[in-house]
């Protein structure tokens, strides 16, 4: 049954622009189109900017929101670049909202069709607001000109018969032309929901899933009482955008596809393996998750090695297998005829789409499991289920090590052994999540923040021990990478604006194997220019894959190996084909820089944001907490104390690594300072007014008036080097 019609016209797209925004209120039904200005275009971009500026208007500004208001937001954009269909990585959707881990705006960058069939629909971005009555799908035709909330009863529960029965009920095209956002049951229960974006596999003819995973949209999705977002849209094509100069983009997008084509087999074989090349380069450095990060490799993560998913995979490298049609990186591989052991579809074969490499690290070495089908059980069923692999892997580590070590036991996690390796179990859990019963429905699927509180509270579990080795900062669960050994990487996940996800700046092997940057100075300016970097794919509809996954055969004699030179040329010139301005790229940093710092002011506005936030991270994350780790990398902690002039003889491994932590500690205050210095934001971690100016932000009032508020705010000093002198 249809609530609410609402009938409009397609706008002509002028150089990726729609210029207009869809909003749907699911409390009252209202739908109503919103105008974009040249400002907004100018200010925000697209993207992930669009979605937080329609935010900032539409949440109340005399109170902190909750993620479970009706006033929260769930906005859905691409961007000026979203849609070209001459250039690898375009098809991508990017998602914000208040997070129920975090409490502040959290972004994901997705894949699949969503994006690009909304704008081709006519608008640049999607804002859903209010909560309905009862279950609810939107229905955005973008062939008609029409949309419709309606009635979701008799839907089915998950993703992919969701999906299913969605196509069949619009369209005559097998759902050739359907682009689908749905959640699952354990989105319904957990707070770590995760929304699935669906695209269609042309050479096994079925709708295939990405996931926007952090930080737990899918929660509010379902708290909404949304089952799905449908977007129908026949074609799209190059001249649906109307760029300034088409032919420009056709000429970078062959030079750019076809040197994937030539060195990609060279390389990482994304087209073949996909991110799962990742697990055995993360081993070899030392830098693969292992039983809660303790370790950063394991004798047994050789099942975990491409090698083995290769095996595995359907047809690899062969056929098609990109979420977005021109994408020649084709990365997108899955498991058909899978048949799972537990749970609702025991007995059943299903594709699974996947495992990447954060799932594999996450739901396999970081738990102890060595199975790469086990893994693919849990890949699957949290998928159906709406549920973040990246969080729910990390979060059950952390159980884990809670229940081996002897301080929680079958009382506290609802009768699971959870020991290592102990697949079955987590699955298990994993189902109590979707039913919302049990130690996984009410509890585990909270995530770690919560637990510690819990296990605490009710368990008598010591606090500061938990502090240490759960592994989350500001709510949101660390992805996939050790970070001891890299203090860049370790403010690469701790000054992050919405928490340690690693597509903000991933700087692992710049800083701890090639040593590019062995001063504070290069440092911070690292965590400058790569978070603005990453920021900027997130503005455009873009995926960074294409950026510094297959790589120039001449990049490392370059002068900046890390920033691909001549990749980023390929984007400045692709953005100009597209507007018709000439931009450089430092321009393009400017654009991301924008967003950035306006992000920073929102979470300041939502309660969070300043220097104490950023603050405390896990010590597991900047060094070993137990005498046990230290002793197990003995030869390198030894050696690091000899460097600082320490006399290790006669010292037990707990004075050596009470002296070790000290250090490094101190190494991180000292490194907040430098990156913030670097960022012209106060020392308590505020965008100054010159910042503010020189970005074109002072036309926002509200922006001014939290700046000029919280930068006069001194930081605690408890979060303050013991030294001035990086500040100096």
């Amino acid at each position: 049954m249809t609530l609410k019609e609402f009938k409009y016209t397609v706008p002509m797209i002028k150089r990726g622009y729609a210029s207009q925004t869809l909003y749907i209120n699911l409390s009252d039904h209202t739908i109503r189109i919103k105008p974009v200005d040249q400002r907004m275009k100018d200010t925000f971009t697209g993207g992930k900017g669009f979605d937080l500026w329609l935010m900032w208007n539409s949440l109340p500004k005399d109170r902190i929101v909750k993620w479970d208001d009706p006033e929260n937001e769930i906005c859905i954009a691409t961007g000026p670049l979203g849609g070209v269909t001459q250039y690898p990585g375009a098809g991508k959707s990017i998602v914000t909202s208040i997070s129920p881990m975090t409490g502040i705006p959290i972004d994901s960058n997705v894949g699949g069709y969503v994006g690009p069939n909304l704008k081709f629909s006519g608008f640049d971005a999607l804002e859903i607001q209010g909560k309905a009555e009862n279950d609810v799908y939107i229905l955005i035709d973008g062939d008609s000109g029409r949309v419709e909330i309606n009635d979701a009863k008799g839907l089915p529960s998950t993703a992919y018969e969701i999906t299913r029965v969605l196509s069949e009920r619009h369209t005559a095209s097998e759902g050739k032309d359907m682009a689908v956002v749905t959640a699952g049951p354990g989105a319904e229960h957990a707070w770590m929901g995760c929304l699935n974006f669906s695209w269609w596999d042309m050479r096994r003819n079925v709708p295939r899933y990405k996931q926007a995973g952090r930080g737990g949209i899918g929660t509010v999705f379902r708290n909404k009482r949304i089952k799905a977002i449908a977007v129908k849209l026949e074609k799209i094509t190059l001249e649906m955008n109307n760029p300034a100069d088409p032919d420009g983009i056709k000429t970078i997008g062959r030079e750019h596809s076809g040197e994937i084509l030539e060195l990609d087999g060279k390389q990482n074989r994304m087209r073949t393996i996909g991110t799962g090349h990742l697990p055995s380069i993360m081993d070899e450095f030392d830098l693969l998750p292992t039983r809660n990060f303790r370790t950063g490799g394991d004798p047994a993560a050789k099942a975990l090695f491409g090698t083995e998913w290769e095996k595995i995979f359907t047809n690899t490298g062969k056929g098609w297998d990109g979420c977005w049609r021109p994408c020649a990186i084709n990365c997108s591989h899955c498991i058909e005829g899978f048949v799972p052991k537990t749970g609702p579809f025991k007995g059943k074969q299903v594709v699974v789409d996947g495992p990447e490499y954060e799932t594999i690290a996450g739901c396999g070495s970081n738990i102890g499991v060595f199975d790469p089908y086990w893994i693919a059980e849990l890949n699957f069923y949290c998928d159906a289920y709406g549920i973040d692999t990246i969080s729910f892997g990390t979060t059950m580590a952390f159980v884990m090590e809670l229940f081996e070590g002897g301080f929680i036991d079958e009382k506290a996690t609802g009768d699971h052994k959870l020991k290592w390796g102990a697949a079955d179990e987590a699955l298990s859990v994993l189902h109590e999540i979707a039913d919302g019963k049990g130690f996984g429905g009410q509890h585990l699927g909270k995530g770690i923040h919560y637990l510690k509180g819990y296990f605490g509270d009710k368990h008598g579990v010591d606090h500061d021990l938990m502090q240490d080795i759960g592994m989350e900062h500001k709510g949101l669960e660390y992805s996939e990478y050790v970070t001891k050994e890299s203090l860049a990487q370790q403010g690469g996940y701790g000054l992050t604006l919405k928490g340690p996800q690693h597509d903000e700046a991933w700087l692992i092997f710049m800083d701890m194997v090639h040593k590019y940057m062995p001063t504070f100075d290069q440092k911070a300016e690292a965590l400058y220019y790569f978070p603005m970097w990453r920021t900027w794919f997130g503005l455009n509809g873009l995926c960074k894959l294409p950026w510094n996954d297959v790589v120039p055969a001449d990049n490392k004699q370059t002068s900046e190996p890390a920033k691909v030179p001549k990749h980023v040329e390929f984007y400045v010139k692709f953005y100009s084909a597209m507007s018709g301005k000439k931009v450089g790229g430092d321009d393009l940093i400017v654009m991301s820089e924008k967003v950035y710092n306006f992000q920073r002011v929102f979470n300041i506005r939502q309660g969070k944001g300043l220097r104490i936030n950023d603050s405390f991270i896990p010590y597991r994350s900047a060094g070993p907490v137990t005498d046990w780790e230290y002793e197990s990398r003995a030869d390198r902690y030894d050696g690091q104390l000899k460097e600082l002039g320490i006399d290790i003889s006669g010292m037990s491994t707990t004075e050596k690594n009470k002296k070790l932590r000290e250090y490094r500690e101190e190494r991180y205050r000292l490194l907040t300072d430098a990156a913030y210095k670097r960022r012209g934001w106060t020392r308590n971690g505020v965008p100054t007014m010159e910042k503010i100016k020189k970005l074109g932000l002072d036309w926002i009032p509200d922006v001014v008036d939290i700046v000029k508020k919280h930068g006069r705010t001194a930081p605690p000093r408890n979060t303050l080097p013991a030294s001035d002198e990086a500040w100096k």
